[in-house]
């Protein structure tokens, strides 16, 4: 069981909290990105993890990857369609402790208008009181989804064989959470 202390209602930090992903590009090379939060609260029960809830939502035009040109093709109805769809959601229906400082978190996860059920394996990374007194819990995971699951079907064949951008994007969640008072 983690520290009772947990207990309580959370907003994410986003200065200090990263939604990333990776997606294999030419099969040869992997591009890493992140998507800026928009809003992010999460309650806490330690005593009853089940009755936890998060919700996320993450901003689309603020996709970076390091390169425009990409980030732009990124937003565009080829990948995640920003234009109609300018938010990515998670709504978690269930939180169970694993064991030791593990859990999963298992929810709904909607890109481009679908909504799929995800489980998201997430590790309890501490607690501390922050330079203004806040406490400031982390957790960190990773999930692999298919994105032609969410509607993103575009790619190219190499002239090698192969495709552009792999079927398989990794998400990565390094949280950083503000115990509201």
């Amino acid at each position: 069981m983690y520290p009772s202390d947990l207990t309580g209602t959370y907003t994410l930090d986003p200065a200090h909290t990263r939604f990333g992903f990776v997606a294999r590009h030419a099969m040869v090379t992997k591009v890493r990105g992140s998507i800026p939060v928009k809003e992010a609260t999460a309650s806490l029960d330690a005593d009853d993890p089940a009755a936890s809830t998060v919700h996320v939502v993450l901003d689309v035009a603020g996709i970076q990857t390091g390169n425009q040109y990409r980030d732009d093709h990124l937003r565009t109805g080829d990948f995640l369609d920003a234009a109609a769809h300018p938010y990515i959601t998670f709504d978690a229906t269930d939180v169970k402790h694993i064991g030791g400082d593990s859990f999963e978190v298992t929810g709904e996860l909607t890109i481009r208008g679908v909504t799929r059920r995800i489980t998201v394996p997430l590790d309890y990374t501490g607690t501390a009181l922050d330079a203004q007194g806040l406490t400031r819990v982390g957790f960190e995971g990773s999930t692999v989804i298919n994105r032609k699951d969410f509607g993103m079907t575009y790619n190219a064949v190499l002239e090698t064989g192969g495709v552009m951008i792999s079927e398989k994007v990794t998400l990565e969640f390094d949280l950083s959470a503000v115990k509201d008072a």
